[in-house]
This record gives structure tokens, C-alpha cells and sequence, in this order.
């Protein structure tokens, strides 16, 4: 019974970091459209660098809940639920289209709520190990 709760609490520690890994890689992907023809080396890598600003910072965010699992569930949370009305509207205004909406916003900030989801889980039941053993 022992090594099932901590194949489980292995699973849990290590499910919001890979699930916020590949969300980071899948937002980074976005910063690819910097790279425009009749711009110059150095303005493409300019602009590529400020495109990958919100990934720098939930990068940032990762490290943190790695070491502090609540306190980067709550940031992450935040970011999935706190951006949604912003990018719903900045994309309902460019496609008019309710379910297209949804859905991009479904696959952009339902992993940050998961991840957080989660990451509030592992620490709660780390801190709930840590009292009782």
C-alpha cells in the first residue's frame, strides 16, 4: 500500500511539470511568426526574443512551483483563468465565431489551469505527508 502512494505521489509530482513543459514549448511556438522576410538578422532575433516574453515568464512561474508547489499552483491558476477573458475577446474580435473562441482558448489556458490544478494538489499533500510523517 505504501509504494502505490508514492507511485502516485511521484506521478503527481511529476504531472503538472511535464503538462506546463509542453504548454510552455506549445506557447513558444507562437513567437515563430517574428521571423517576417525583409527584416534584418539582428530585428527578426529582436523581435523573436520579444515574442517569447510570456514564455520567460511562465518559465519563471515553473521554477517557482517547482520549488514552492501552492504558491505556483495559485500562479498558475491565475494565469489560466485570469488571461481567459482577454484572449477569448482578442479572438472572438478577429473570428467572430463563439466556438472558435472557446476552443482556442480551451487549448491555450485549460493546461496552466490543470497544471496549477495539480501543483496545488502535490503540495497540499506533500505538507499533508510532512505533518503526518
Amino acid at each position: 500500500m505504501n509504494n502505490s502512494m508514492s507511485v502516485s505521489a511521484k506521478i503527481l509530482f511529476w504531472l503538472p511539470r511535464i503538462i506546463c513543459i509542453i504548454a510552455i514549448l506549445f506557447i513558444s511556438m507562437f513567437a515563430l511568426d517574428a521571423f517576417e522576410p525583409g527584416q534584418t538578422v539582428m530585428q527578426q532575433i529582436g523581435h523573436f526574443l520579444i515574442h517569447l516574453i510570456p514564455s520567460f515568464i511562465l518559465l519563471s512561474f515553473l521554477l517557482i512551483a517547482w520549488r514552492w508547489e501552492k504558491t505556483g499552483g495559485v500562479l498558475f491558476l491565475l494565469v489560466g483563468i485570469g488571461f481567459a477573458p482577454f484572449i477569448y475577446s482578442h479572438n472572438y474580435a478577429m473570428n467572430h465565431s463563439v466556438a472558435i473562441s472557446l476552443s482556442i482558448l480551451l487549448v491555450i489556458n485549460f493546461p496552466f489551469i490543470v497544471t496549477g490544478g495539480l501543483f496545488l494538489a502535490s503540495g497540499i499533500l506533500r505538507s499533508r505527508r510532512q505533518v503526518v510523517g
